[in-house]
């Protein structure tokens, strides 16, 4: 694995690391890896219109600025992937029962610790510029939001984890995958993220536009699509938000 350059800045209080990132590109210019941390984001988001509940200096807030090399547009999940690997490998080290929940969650048997908001940017065809927006519940005792199923790692274990332990093995086992992607092991990123998916054998619960249904996951597509199989042998396509896991 190659030696990437690494800059870090903490702030006490934000409205989005991932805002922050945006604003401040310039700043960490010829980085590998830039990472800004929160205790508090007044507007942390999730995917879509989500929002994460967090308490200041709690949980780890975070993101991160990479530049993956020679990912096209097309196959540009294979980030999302990745960081989804990322974290999955760093929370089993602490509890079993982690797994990614299509397209990037991270799972605790069924409920949620941790979530990523990826944003990218273009250049000639291929990913210039990578944010990776990451939630991961730590230290919070309580949830208190319409949240159907959060959980922390202190209700998990009982205890409290060093958070910034947790911080530094992502930022290492991130480097490990970015290496990957670097050497062209797209498929050997994939199939990992096969291998540890939420319910990523049997048929399940799903609902879509047209109403509640059974399937079993076939596989994710290139460009991030989850193509289901129903109890009719119809395979089903979805982009996310078109579907719903039924907990």
């Amino acid at each position: 694995m190659r030696k990437y350059t690494i800059k870090r800045k903490r702030l006490n209080e934000t409205d989005s690391t991932n805002n922050y990132l945006n604003a401040h590109l310039a700043d960490f210019e010829g980085t590998d890896i830039a990472v800004v941390e929160t205790e508090f984001q007044s507007a942390g988001r999730g995917q879509g219109t989500n929002t994460w509940e967090s308490e200041k200096g709690e949980n780890l807030l975070f993101s991160i600025l990479c530049h993956p090399v020679g990912v096209p547009v097309r196959e540009q999940f294979i980030v999302s992937m990745a960081t989804a690997l990322t974290l999955r490998d760093v929370l089993t080290q602490y509890t079993d029962g982690i797994s990614i929940k299509w397209p990037n969650d991270i799972y605790y048997h069924d409920q949620k610790i941790s979530g990523t908001l990826i944003e990218t940017h273009i250049r000639k065809g291929q990913i210039s510029d990578c944010i990776l927006g990451i939630g991961i519940d730590v230290n919070q005792k309580a949830f208190h939001s319409d949240a159907p199923n959060p959980v922390s790692l202190y209700q998990i274990l009982g205890r409290e984890v060093n958070r910034e332990e947790i911080l530094l093995q992502i930022i290492d086992k991130l480097q490990h995958y970015l290496t990957m992607i670097e050497e062209n092991r797209y498929q050997e990123i994939i199939d990992l993220y096969m291998s540890y998916l939420y319910r990523g054998t049997g048929f399940w619960p799903f609902r879509d536009s047209n109403g509640d249904f059974e399937a079993a996951i076939v596989e994710v597509e290139d460009d991030g699509h989850l193509v289901l199989r129903d109890r009719s042998d119809r395979f089903r396509s979805y982009l996310f938000k078109e579907v719903q896991f039924m907990l």
